[in-house]
C-alpha cells in the first residue's frame, strides 16, 4: 500500500471516529426526505468525515439490481467514465466521458482527499469525449460505438435545437453545426455562446426549452461555503438562462451551490433541478434536494440552507437570506444528486407521472448513502408522495467498494430508462421485466 493511500485512509479514520463520538448518543439517523424533512441541527465538523467506497467495478455477468417487476441489461460497456446522456431525434445515444481533474493541495485533507478520490476513481485524466451508441437492431444492447467528438474540456450538458449542436465544456457553451443522422462533429469552428469560469464543481448541464429559443445551464460553486470569498464565487453557484436568438446570458435562479439534472415538469412547464448542498455539517444536515426553479429564485447558498436555516460558519448577508426559498423535496443528506429527468406515467409498469435521479453517492457521511436510481411520484405538477427505489446495488454491502455510481438519467429512443454509470464504465437500460 503506497504513503498517499495510508495518509488518506489515517485522516478518514479520524474523521469517522469524530463524527461517531459527535452522533455516539444520537442512535440511527433517520433520513432527510420529503417535503417536510426532519433536519438534525448543524455538527460542524472541525475534521470533515472522509468515507468513499474503493472503485472495483461489475464483474462478468454482473449488474445493479433492479426493483421488483423490472429488469436492467447493460445498453454498452467498456467506457470510459460516461455521465451525461443525451438521445438524439434518430434514436443514437450520446455519452459525454469525462473525469474530475487534480486540483491544488493547500492542506493535509486536501492531500487525503485527492488520494480518496483517486482510489475510488473520482479522479483522473479525463477522456474528454462525446461517444455516440446506435441500437440499429432494437435489442436493447449498442453494437455502433463511434467517437462523435472529442478534444473537448470536460465536457457534460448536451442539447440540440435546429442543426445545432450544443456541448456544455466546463470552461463555457460551446455551439456546432449538425445533421440528422451525422456520426461525427468535427471539433472546429464552435461558436462559443457563453464563458464559465472552471474548476470546483466542474459540470455544466444544459437543457433547452420546450420552444428551442432558450437554454439553461447548471454552474456550480467553486468551493463549500465560499472559503476563498465571494468574488471567486462571482457566476457561479446558479443556473444560467442563454438566449440562442440574442446570445445573451443572465443568471435564471442562484444560490445553487451544486444545480446539476435539469428537466421541464410538462403539465405546469416549470423548470426543476437537483441540487447538492454543503459539506462538513452532519450526516444528514443539509439534505440534497430537488427543488422547482423559480426566476429570479435565491435558494439560500452559502448564507443559508433548506430555506432561511443560517450556516454559522458563513459571514452573512441578512438581507439576501430573508429572500431564500425553501427547496420542494429533501434527499437525504450527502448522496450527491446528480442525473434528472421526467419520466411519464408507464414508461416503467407499476411507475406513475414524476421524476428519476441518479444518486452518485458522496463522501461525507459515516454511512454512505446515494447509490442507486430513486424515483419521485408527481401529481398536479408537485411531488406528491415517497420516493422509491428503480435501482440499487452499486455499493457493497460493508460500503467498502462501489462496482459503480450512477449519474445521468434519461429516457431512451425505445421508452426506456438509461443510466450513466461512472465508475462501472457503463450504461444501463432498465425497462418491465
Amino acid at each position: 500500500m503506497s504513503f498517499s493511500s495510508i495518509f488518506a485512509r489515517v485522516v478518514a479514520w479520524i474523521g469517522a471516529g469524530a463524527i461517531f463520538i459527535r452522533h455516539r448518543s444520537d442512535g440511527p439517523l433517520e433520513q432527510a426526505f420529503g417535503a417536510a424533512p426532519n433536519i438534525p441541527p448543524a455538527k460542524p465538523q472541525g475534521i470533515p468525515t472522509l468515507k468513499m467506497p474503493t472503485a472495483k467495478g461489475w464483474a462478468a455477468g454482473q449488474t445493479p439490481l433492479a426493483a421488483p417487476g423490472l429488469k436492467v441489461n447493460a445498453f454498452a460497456a467498456g467506457l470510459k467514465h460516461p455521465r451525461w446522456i443525451h438521445v438524439l431525434p434518430n434514436g443514437d445515444v450520446l455519452t459525454a466521458e469525462a473525469l474530475s481533474e487534480p486540483g491544488g493541495i493547500r492542506s493535509a485533507f486536501d492531500y487525503a482527499m485527492l488520494s480518496t478520490m483517486k482510489r475510488a476513481a473520482a479522479v483522473g485524466i479525463s477522456p474528454n469525449r462525446i461517444t455516440l451508441l446506435r441500437d440499429a437492431d432494437g435489442d436493447g444492447v449498442a453494437e455502433t460505438r463511434e467517437a462523435f467528438m472529442d478534444g473537448l474540456n470536460q465536457p457534460f450538458g448536451m442539447a440540440l435545437v435546429g442543426e445545432v449542436f450544443y456541448v456544455g465544456n466546463t470552461d463555457g457553451v460551446l455551439a456546432f453545426p449538425y445533421k440528422a443522422g451525422a456520426t461525427r462533429i468535427e471539433n472546429t469552428g464552435g461558436r462559443k455562446l457563453a464563458d464559465f469560469k472552471p474548476g470546483g464543481h466542474w459540470t455544466r448541464s444544459l437543457l433547452a426549452s420546450p420552444d428551442g429559443r432558450k437554454l439553461y445551464a447548471g454552474v456550480g460553486s467553486l468551493s463549500n461555503i465560499a472559503e476563498k470569498g465571494m468574488q471567486a464565487e462571482e457566476g457561479r453557484a446558479c443556473i444560467y438562462e442563454l438566449d440562442l436568438e440574442t446570445g445573451t446570458s443572465r443568471i435564471f435562479a442562484a444560490g445553487l451551490r451544486n444545480p446539476v439534472g435539469l428537466a421541464w415538469e410538462p403539465t405546469t412547464g416549470i423548470l426543476w433541478t437537483v441540487v447538492n448542498e454543503r459539506d462538513g455539517l452532519g450526516d444528514e444536515t443539509p439534505p440534497d434536494y430537488l427543488t422547482s426553479v423559480s426566476d429570479g429564485g435565491f435558494y439560500g447558498w452559502p448564507y443559508c440552507y433548506w430555506g432561511k436555516t443560517v450556516d454559522g460558519r458563513v459571514p452573512q448577508d441578512p438581507a439576501l437570506v430573508a429572500t431564500a426559498l425553501t427547496p420542494d423535496f429533501a434527499l437525504g443528506g450527502h448522496t450527491a444528486s446528480l442525473g434528472l429527468c421526467w419520466m411519464p406515467a408507464g414508461t416503467l409498469p407499476g411507475f406513475p407521472d414524476g421524476m428519476v435521479i441518479g444518486q452518485h453517492g458522496s463522501w461525507n457521511r459515516s454511512t454512505l448513502s446515494g447509490y442507486r436510481i430513486v424515483f419521485v411520484p408527481f401529481e398536479d405538477g408537485r411531488p406528491s408522495g415517497p420516493a422509491r427505489d428503480i435501482l440499487t446495488g452499486f455499493l457493497s454491502p460493508d460500503e467498502r467498494a462501489s462496482y459503480g455510481r450512477p449519474v445521468g438519467v434519461t429516457i431512451g429512443p425505445d421508452g426506456s430508462l438509461l443510466i450513466a454509470d461512472d465508475v462501472g464504465d457503463a450504461i444501463w437500460r432498465v425497462t418491465g421485466a
